[in-house]
């Protein structure tokens, strides 16, 4: 996307080594590419492989461009301040790439405040930052965002993972090569074959080599570890520009008929355009199977490039020497493309976000498709040619007259154009970490809602009238509404595998209820603790991010694997038994991957039958409803802050429940294994709302709200009290 197919020499070095002819061939590589990429996120919910092709493309020009510098470096009249200076390459490289940038990165900041809903304005506002810092790739690794299908709950900016990796790909690999020059020329003061352009080609041949390899490596190591994080993280993407860069030091130069290039580079082709279909890119890039993109476009580069006389600086490839196959990719169409193929990648993807999520739904249609792509390259041709050419050339291109006056409009134009991205950028920014300071501060202050007025739960379970009025918290504020271990610094988070223990309830009370798991046990401590005091018992939280109790040795969270909460929760669990607490309060079952309903997954029981065996009785609470419809996954928040309501923001309770808790079969077997089941305050018989008595019952796609919770204390007290009376309010 970023790569460009004209070799520029150094600003301070204006007689470099022969620079390669201009291939037109690779901009009509560029524009297939691109209009795969489009393609494929508009209709196909795939990944094409074209971005693969881009990172080829971006290697083989950067690395031969800065081998060249490295090899005139070491030329006597060149200096050492010339051979360091990185600005001249980084100052093209701003120039080239930060105007598209910055202009879609303001239109995504509009865009967002006019169509997406409040709740999603912090998490935007973020990527926004990491867009224009060009770490979005580490952002959405660290958040483990799938990129497939584009949906409206997709990210606007999600696209922007390549433009970050390439982005650092292009600094790192400047610094280091700068560096190596400067070495190079050191070494040569000594040893004067350190200066021979073919040792020079040989040693950073033998460099790029084991880097990609190294890289190549912990791509395919990473599948299986994490492929998500795999798919986004530079380390593992390196090794494509790197093969790339590897094919500008050693270009083969073997005397093949045209036929044989011909036929090389429509089987290229061939493969480029179809690795979309047969290769699941989320799940196999960059590993091994990334090899068909990436080493298609080295033979695309191989057969067009060897048939080439190299000409003089600047000049094009003579059109009748290229193979036929490289002429057609030359064609008009194709280069068109490929020269608004950057500002078309950044385009097209917020729009075709922005217009499903106006639109509220999940794909587009054919018709809706040419709309978004029709619109797409508009504005990627308009982005080009009054915000990337002239801020990207400045005098020299602007205009072609070279009068003073022409030149002074274009200064003038480009001053106007530089000003106006620079105060959007300064605008946006203020406001993004205002936004985010606001979401920050917000305090649910609702502990103490009337309940005649929010009934909550109590409207479900015992006939509760339900008043008009707005439902609390809001759909902003709910996000922020999480249990008291969550502010108090007693939940674990992922990567802290510590064990926080937090004492709640009556603190000096004799009886003790430990209550352990991952995030869907402690929404109960918001109840547990008002019960703790109301009854005279204590309550210990054992409480980790994604890790309810479970014998898996290898347990996932969101598909990864998360090898740390099967020996957090092996400690908590010695730690309980030793501890010997009067009762464990813990999660029974959970939803179906797969299939409608619940269910009690194998590997919870044994850690049940442990607390049994230790004479420890064990409360088993049913998990919660995660909602969901006929599209997905329902963020209950967002869904509520778009125009949603209680009803088209719930779920059939046959989608998300099975028809009885599914632990009662447990307790048939198991006297002091005690099952509670909140879900007739949650759901009536057949449906379950979004918002239940005036409460929003949701903070996020799967978690109760604080407040919701604390509606439900009575139930909970009661359930409890039968299974164990000194747990149930009419103990003394």
């Amino acid at each position: 996307m970023a790569s460009t197919t004209r070799v520029v020499a150094p600003e301070s070095a204006p007689s470099t080594p022969t620079t390669p002819a201009y291939r037109t061939d690779l901009d009509g590589l560029r524009g297939i590419a691109i209009t795969l990429v489009a393609c494929f996120h508009v209709w196909f919910g795939k990944v094409s492989g074209g971005v693969d092709v881009f990172l080829t493309l971006s290697g083989y020009f950067f690395i031969g461009s800065l081998l060249r510098h490295a090899i005139y470096a070491q030329k006597p009249h060149v200096t050492f301040r010339d051979t360091l200076n990185p600005w001249p390459r980084l100052k093209r490289l701003l120039r080239r790439l930060l105007p598209a940038l910055i202009t879609v990165l303001l239109a995504v900041t509009v865009l967002t405040v006019l169509i997406l809903p409040d709740t999603r304005w912090a998490n935007i506002g973020h990527e926004i930052v990491a867009s224009a810092l060009y770490y979005q790739n580490w952002y959405l690794a660290e958040n483990s965002q799938d990129y497939l299908a584009a949906s409206s709950a997709n990210s606007p900016l999600q696209h922007i993972w390549s433009m970050s990796m390439q982005g650092q790909f292009f600094v790192l690999t400047l610094v280091v090569a700068l560096l190596f020059a400067g070495l190079l020329k050191l070494l040569a003061k000594a040893v004067r074959p350190f200066a021979d352009p073919r040792v020079i080609k040989v040693l950073v041949f033998a460099a790029v080599l084991v880097v990609a390899l190294g890289s190549f490596w912990w791509a395919h190591r990473g599948m299986a570890i994490n492929q998500p994080y795999n798919y986004y993280s530079t380390i593992s993407r390196l090794w494509e520009p790197l093969v790339g860069g590897l094919l500008a030091i050693w270009l083969p130069s073997l005397r093949v008929p045209n036929w044989v290039r011909n036929l090389a580079t429509v089987g290229a082709l061939g493969l480029i355009i179809s690795c979309g279909w047969w290769i699941d890119g989320v799940n196999e890039y960059p590993g091994p199977m990334a090899l068909f993109p990436v080493g298609a476009t080295l033979v695309i580069i191989w057969a067009g490039a060897t048939a080439l006389q190299r000409p003089a600086h600047g000049a094009h490839a003579a059109p009748d020497v290229m193979p036929v196959a490289n002429r057609a990719l030359a064609s008009t169409w194709p280069v068109w493309l490929g020269t608004i193929a950057y500002s078309l990648y950044l385009w097209h993807w917020p729009l075709l976000i922005f217009y499903l999520t106006w639109r509220d739904k999940n794909h587009a249609n054919f018709i809706e498709g040419v709309g978004i792509l029709a619109v797409s390259i508009g504005l990627a041709w308009l982005t080009k040619r009054y915000i990337e050419d002239p801020l990207r050339e400045g005098d020299r291109s602007a205009l072609a007259h070279g009068d003073r006056q022409g030149r002074s409009r274009w200064l003038s134009y480009t001053s106007v154009v530089t000003a106006i991205l620079v105060a959007g950028t300064v605008v946006a920014g203020v406001g993004i970490k205002l936004w985010e300071r606001h979401v920050d501060n917000i305090v649910v202050d609702t502990k103490n809602l009337d309940p005649r007025l929010y009934p909550g739960a109590r409207a479900l379970l015992e006939g509760w009238p339900v008043p008009a009025v707005d439902p609390q918290p809001s759909a902003l504020e709910v996000i922020q509404d999480f249990p008291e271990t969550s502010t108090d610094g007693f939940m674990s988070d992922f990567t802290d595998n510590e064990i926080h223990v937090g004492v709640y309830g009556d603190p000096n009370a004799t009886r003790t209820i430990a209550l352990a798991g991952g995030s869907h046990a402690e929404m109960w401590i918001s109840a547990l603790d008002t019960l703790g005091k109301r009854n005279g018992f204590k309550v210990k939280t054992y409480l980790k991010m994604g890790c309810p109790l479970s014998t898996n040795k290898v347990p996932k969270q969101r598909g990864v694997p998360y090898p740390e909460c099967y020996d957090w929760g092996q400690r908590v669990i010695e730690e309980i038994i030793a501890d010997k607490p009067d009762a464990v309060f813990t999660n029974s079952t959970r939803p179906r991957d797969y299939k409608p309903g619940d269910w009690v997954p194998p590997d919870y029981v044994p850690i049940f039958d442990r607390f049994l065996d230790a004479g420890i009785p064990v409360f088993g609470m049913r998990d919660t409803p995660w909602p969901k419809n006929a599209k997905g996954t329902i963020d209950t928040p967002i869904c509520l802050a778009d125009g949603g309501d209680a009803e088209s923001c719930g779920s059939r309770r046959a989608a998300v429940l099975a028809p009885e808790d599914p632990a009662l079969e447990l307790a048939a077997t198991r006297p002091d294994f005690h099952p509670l089941d909140m879900s007739k305050g949650i759901c009536t018989d057949d449906f379950c709302p979004a918002i239940v008595g005036n409460i929003t019952v949701y903070k996020d796609p799967h978690h109760l709200s604080a407040t919701f919770v604390r509606s439900l204390i009575d139930e909970l007290g009661r359930q409890m009290a039968l299974a164990i009376p000194w747990a149930g309010p009419d103990v003394p």
